[in-house]
């Protein structure tokens, strides 16, 4: 059967509109990505967003992409909420009905029924699902993203990109920057260089933030110095070669945490009161001090809403 050309016409426009892509979008894209596996074109702006990574489903939410499923950690942890997904943005996950695809272990098959249209994968780190990259690649355009070498600004920056909302991660930075600028004006700094860590008391073990992670880079645009590891500290990368964090255990912690403060990322009070209460660390300048300062279990990743957080404590705390 021929159809007459005008109900054709008919059929592309509703077409084009159950897409999304309106004459403003469609001049955007075809739009070339690249990353560690070469450079690959999405056709359209992405409308089923699958995120393999916990750490980057917050920033897609920060800038409202369509993202509608995500990995998820140890529902209840001290990171996550009940349904697995980082406190910080856990409520804004259950307005928007994201759905968990699997907890830990990456699911190929989990990620091929959301039939995603983008699916995105974190570099390295504990929420990575490279080693599912061939199995997925099939299944939709897939892009490695890497989020240990950059600000949690850069990383939205470059999500924005990737999925077409530039507006809205440039409107979420600017909403930053401008409390970021009001804070580090007025604020009153603890006793300079810090230390930025998560410690672990059961383990007697620290990662240590980096200058190059998002933790570091935030507390340097507030006009935080970072302390120096000494030199010939022995450290452990076993997480694989990371940028943003040095593990710390053994003789190594006390060495390491050489800061005159300690700020305690993914920590409470009850974190704070634990390396205290540490005798190896007892002579530390910042134990005997009391300059151990917790910011909030929700910031363990840093994104638009932990950040936010981070700034909304700092104030309460140096303001």
């Amino acid at each position: 059967m021929t159809f007459p050309a005008s109900f054709r016409n008919t059929l592309l426009l509703i077409s084009l509109a159950l897409f999304g892509l309106t004459s403003a979008q469609s001049a955007d894209w075809p739009r070339p990505l690249t990353d560690s596996h070469g450079t690959q074109t999405l056709e359209h702006k992405p409308l089923r967003i699958v995120s393999t990574s916990v750490t980057l489903t917050g920033s897609l939410l920060a800038i409202d992409a369509p993202v509608i499923a995500s990995g998820a950690t140890t529902p209840n942890n001290r990171v996550a909420d009940d349904q697995g997904f980082l406190r910080q943005w856990g409520e804004v996950a259950r307005q928007r009905k994201l759905a968990r695809l699997y907890i830990g272990e990456p699911s190929a098959e989990a990620i091929a029924a959301q039939m995603p249209d983008l699916i995105l994968i974190s570099a390295n780190g504990g929420d990575s699902a490279l080693a599912l990259y061939d199995q997925l690649s099939p299944i939709a355009p897939t892009l490695v993203i890497n989020y240990d070498d950059k600000s949690w600004q850069q990383l939205l920056t470059q999500l924005g990109t990737v999925t077409g909302n530039e507006k809205q991660a440039a409107a979420r930075i600017a909403e930053f920057d401008k409390q970021l600028a009001a804070l580090k004006e007025h604020m009153k700094r603890p006793p300079q260089p810090v230390s930025a860590l998560v410690y672990t008391a059961a383990a007697h073990s620290a990662n240590l933030w980096t200058p190059e992670s998002a933790q570091g880079k935030l507390l340097q645009q507030l006009g935080f110095t970072l302390a120096p590891l000494p030199a010939g500290l022995h450290t452990s990368q076993s997480q694989g070669k990371r940028h943003d964090i040095i593990q710390l255990g053994g003789e190594s912690l006390a060495t390491g945490l050489n800061g005159q403060s300690l700020f305690l990322f993914a920590g409470d009070k009850k974190d704070a009161d634990a390396i205290y209460a540490n005798p190896l660390l007892a002579h530390l300048p910042a134990v005997q001090n009391k300059q151990v300062y917790a910011l909030g279990t929700e910031t363990f990743r840093l994104d638009y809403y932990s950040a936010m957080l981070v700034l909304k404590r700092l104030e309460a705390m140096f303001g």
